[in-house]
């Protein structure tokens, strides 16, 4: 387990389209799908990683939390099936549906949606506004595996609220931690 932080992308870049299959409805996932939200959470997870694991339970929270509110939710895996078998997509609709994911969860297997949104880690989480510009990216919340913190969801909860109430999101932003996306040989990117 490579112990790897997540990119920052530079904040206002547009959210980049993509075309994925989602692993429970079979459906087609883009950004159009999100069409008219006000924000857009896009979170790179899988199933295997401790880190995630280790936060599931809060996203499956977050989406049931704001499955009313105006926010397009989408989880996506990037990860490599062949050497991770636990992220395969048929794994991952069990995962999905075992903890109750009220989003979609998308399977990037060209793992070029990952390469567009810099995604390094799992954990890793964008929101974009209503214009789909990034104004967060980062944590959860400064809770890991190994610390003892309580896992609140409070930095990515304090960015979809900020968004919602027409409120700017506070610059300071801390990285995600987690094991690296696992790529394809020959398909690193080089960011």
């Amino acid at each position: 387990m490579a112990l790897t932080p997540s990119t920052m992308l530079a904040l206002k870049t547009q959210a980049p389209d993509f075309h994925l299959p989602d692993v429970v409805s079979g459906q087609t996932i883009s950004l159009a799908t999100f069409a008219g939200k006000k924000a857009l959470l896009v979170m790179f997870i899988c199933r295997h990683c401790p880190f995630v694991k280790h936060v599931q339970a809060e996203l499956a929270q977050i989406g049931k939390d704001y499955s009313g509110k105006n926010v397009g939710i989408l989880a996506i895996s990037a990860n490599n099936a062949a050497t991770h078998p636990e992220d395969a997509p048929d794994k991952l609709k069990t995962m999905a549906q075992e903890l109750g994911f009220t989003f979609p969860y998308g399977y990037d297997a060209s793992q070029e949606t990952a390469k567009a949104y810099t995604a390094a880690c799992t954990p890793d989480f964008f929101v974009f506004d209503a214009n789909r510009q990034l104004i967060y990216r980062g944590q959860l919340d400064d809770s890991r595996p190994s610390n003892g913190l309580p896992v609140t969801g409070k930095d990515l909860r304090s960015a979809l609220d900020a968004v919602l109430a027409d409120q700017p999101v506070n610059p300071e932003q801390k990285p995600s931690i987690g094991c690296n996306i696992k790529w394809k040989p020959g398909n690193e990117p080089g960011y």
